[in-house]
């Protein structure tokens, strides 16, 4: 079962978002963000500190073909939001590459399927657009939508189509009004990407 590996990419993403995100000093931010990467990293060597995420992403996602330096470029795309802000479009880019076309490159691999890079970049775009305001909230929701169309240029293989759900899912409330994923249409759209892979 793939479930115990999966939750343990998809906690790994949220931690360093906490990170990122939460701590008030930027300085502090990065500190333990750059001992996450290295820490990461050291788990292809054997070194897996005493703490339970790691534990388990040694245990059940780096037996599967996931390595730790390439988990490790998720904090690198989340050092991006320590960044001056309003972001520029270049470190939006940097940061959904990063970020969501390596934890998409990972649950790939566990799957044993391969993504299209561009769906998880419009889905690291997605999510974050959702959480931001302005003129940054506008250029990253842009971003995940041409991004979702260069997913989507040809059909997905039947294995990798559940990641397609998940970035549909975080598109789908920026398109709307109410800010809400709901309604016929957005079943229908997530229905026939599931038949069609497109």
């Amino acid at each position: 079962m793939i479930y115990p590996a999966y939750d343990a990419v998809v906690a790994l993403d949220r931690r360093l978002e906490q990170l990122a995100r939460r701590t008030r000093d930027p300085l502090v931010a990065q500190m333990r963000l750059t001992w996450w990467f290295e820490a990461l990293g050291a788990l292809d060597a054997g070194t897996v500190p005493a703490e339970p995420l790691f534990e388990q992403l040694a245990a059940e996602v780096l037996p599967r073909g996931v390595t730790g330096a390439a988990l490790a470029e998720m904090a690198s795309g989340w050092e991006v939001v320590l960044e001056p802000r309003p972001l520029p479009d270049e470190a939006l880019c940097r940061f959904a590459r990063q970020r969501g076309e390596t934890l998409f490159a990972a649950v790939g691999a566990l799957l044993g399927t391969t993504p299209p890079a561009a769906a998880g970049e419009a889905w690291a775009l997605a999510d974050f657009a959702a959480s931001i305001d302005g003129e940054e909230r506008a250029r990253a929701r842009d971003l995940a939508e041409a991004r979702w169309r260069d997913a989507t240029m040809s059909p997905w293989p039947a294995a990798a189509r559940p990641m397609g759900v998940l970035t549909l899912l975080a598109l789908l409330p920026l398109r709307s009004r109410d800010g809400t994923a709901g309604g016929l249409g957005a079943a229908w759209r997530v229905a026939r990407f599931r038949l069609t892979g497109r």
